[in-house]
């Protein structure tokens, strides 16, 4: 490791670790008072616009037409399809279940990393698969101790938005993209929230989106969602897939759900239950044998 690298990429882990945790509850505020596909949209459009002003100031050279064109691709899988999908997904599920069904994003990573002419996966590998599946079928299909059922198109949307994130994920490593890994954030961040922005305008979201209404708590989620969320989550995830492999990259998601759940509970009242507790330890293990080197 490069010296002075150690430092840098433990306070990227921190970030993606701590701050993406937190995402989920702020989502989960802000989509009561603002659409999610409109919500997502503009925290990335506002935070990749200020990314760019900024390194574009630091004489970065303009990224090439092939350059946006990558970014648009990359960009909508890890915000239209993974980012929006989520927070579209959390007004039918709780923020820590949600962070827990998230957590397959390795188990996908590794899949079609697989698929697209990476290694083949160890036997421990197909197990962890295998867990994570079990473990989200122990999710889905549990009725809570509250009776309470999890919404089970909800949690399919989420599983298909961790599918699409780790596809761009992988794509991200070998596309056409400038150097710069704050380059390449903003860019992403500007097409990925355009896409955004042009789906809500679809759905009627700017129709339906009423701002006296946004609540004061709901603002200030945005707020976060847009500075620790987009600025300082993503571009730090997006450097690590640089300087670290995909895998490695991946592990947020082993402490996304934990952040996740006890401030959804600590917060929002969200149940957490035995059965809960035992799927999300299934889904972890899974995840946990994907990515363990033997």
């Amino acid at each position: 490791m490069r010296q002075g690298m150690g430092w840098k990429i433990a306070l990227a882990f921190f970030a993606v670790y701590v701050c993406w945790g937190m995402t989920y509850l702020a989502m989960r505020v802000a989509v009561v008072s603002i659409p999610p596909h409109l919500l997502s949209g503009t925290r990335f459009v506002v935070a990749g616009l200020l990314l760019y002003g900024w390194i574009r100031a630091k004489g970065e050279p303009a990224p090439s037409a092939r350059q946006w064109r990558a970014a648009t691709i990359i960009g909508g899988f890890l915000l239209l399809g993974g980012n929006a999908s989520v927070a579209w997904a959390e007004q039918r599920v709780p923020s820590g279940l949600a962070a827990v069904l998230i957590a397959v994003a390795p188990i996908w990573m590794v899949g079609l990393e697989w698929a697209k002419g990476g290694s083949r996966p160890t036997k421990h590998v197909v197990a962890g698969l295998l867990l994570g599946l079990a473990g989200i079928a122990l999710l889905v299909s549990s009725r809570a101790e509250t009776d309470s059922r999890v919404d089970p198109f909800g949690a399919m949307i989420l599983v298909l938005a961790s599918a699409s994130w780790a596809w761009g994920s992988v794509l991200s490593k070998t596309a056409e993209l400038p150097k710069s890994p704050f380059l390449v954030t903003s860019m992403e961040m500007i097409c990925g929230g355009m896409l955004l922005l042009l789906t809500a305008g679809v759905a009627g979201q700017f129709h339906e989106f009423e701002p006296r209404r946004v609540s004061l708590e709901a603002g200030l989620s945005w707020g976060y969602l847009v500075v620790f969320g987009s600025l300082v989550g993503f571009s730090a995830y997006i450097w690590l897939l640089g300087v670290t492999s995909i895998a490695k990259a991946g592990t947020y998601a082993y402490v996304n759900p934990i952040v996740a759940v006890f401030l959804g509970w600590a917060i929002l009242g969200e149940a957490v239950t035995s059965r809960m507790l035992m799927a999300a330890g299934v889904i972890l293990v899974g995840v946990a044998l994907v990515n363990v080197d033997w």
